[in-house]
């Protein structure tokens, strides 16, 4: 990846930022595992053609220092931390680096920077399937991991509205606690077994023909079902479900329902290869 900076940042800031973006051959870290096949293909095939500025890669510096402050703090007899596993997967290499374990405990942690709404609307499955990873290849190596914890940062979070609002996170730092089982292992395994097949189909592919990131991959906002009436510009009601917006309509004379493509957030915001994917050049960069 080329790293410019455009606002002259600090030249820290940059190489910073360049620490985390090196491709190793046939090696797949765990977090390209989670993102969609397509994006994570388009990234490594392109990684010397992507080109991403400094300035916008604040938040993601921001937890990379977090993690570096944290690294130099010793750690107790029965932990380790910051330690990086790489696990042989047929033709592949899987590698994965998470921030503590505790033998003791048999618990791993990760710390995590994130929005407070992350934390408001409490979906924590692709953390919980991270941490699985990890586990999983510990258990690999020789070490038992039961359970599983989140430290979560959150880097927006409000004093005031942590006072009046009842949904609010009253403290900017929240731990999130996992207990691991037999099935969560198995499903691991399979996901991880089936991920690396769909990887090795995909790299045969040439660019437009990778299979489309899912909506879930792509962040989309989901499909809005907005009950309009002839004449007028506004809507009647949006809802989320078609039927449901069949049903408003019936109810209190609606004309025709005109639907609203959700917004693929990922794609727009977040995908650093998204300029070679032709999913995006159709159906976002034109919207």
């Amino acid at each position: 990846m080329i790293i410019t900076n455009n606002q002259h940042l600090p030249q820290s800031f940059v190489e910073m930022a360049k620490r985390d973006y090196e491709v190793a051959p046939n090696e797949y870290r765990v977090t390209s595992l989670l993102k969609g096949i397509r994006e994570t293909i388009l990234e490594r095939r392109h990684d010397e053609e992507i080109e991403q500025d400094v300035s916008d890669m604040i938040w993601l510096l921001f937890g990379t220092a977090v993690h570096s402050i944290l690294e130099h703090q010793k750690e107790g007899d029965n932990e380790f931390k910051e330690t990086r596993l790489k696990i042989p997967f047929n033709a592949y290499e899987l590698s994965g680096q998470f921030d503590l374990y505790n033998a003791e405990t048999q618990t791993i942690t990760d710390y995590k920077t994130c929005s407070v709404w992350k934390v408001i609307f409490g979906d924590y499955s692709d953390w919980k399937r991270q941490l699985l990873i990890y586990s999983y290849m510990l258990r690999l190596i020789g070490f038992e991991v039961k359970h599983g914890e989140i430290v979560a940062m959150m880097k927006d979070h409000s004093k005031r509205d942590a006072k009046i609002k009842a949904d609010y996170p009253a403290l900017p730092v929240q731990k999130i606690s996992f207990d691991f089982s037999d099935q969560d292992y198995e499903e691991t395994e399979y996901f991880i077994v089936e991920r690396f097949k769909e990887i090795t189909q995909a790299e045969a592919l040439p660019d437009d023909e990778l299979p489309i990131c899912t909506p879930e991959e792509r962040f989309n906002s989901g499909d809005k079902f907005a009950v309009m009436k002839k004449g007028r510009k506004t809507a009647l009601r949006v809802l989320d479900d078609l039927q449901a917006a069949e049903d408003w309509k019936e109810a209190n004379s609606g004309d025709y329902i005109d639907t609203r493509p959700g917004e693929d957030k990922k794609c727009k915001d977040y995908c650093s290869a998204c300029e070679f994917c032709s999913y995006y050049r159709e159906h976002v960069k034109e919207g």
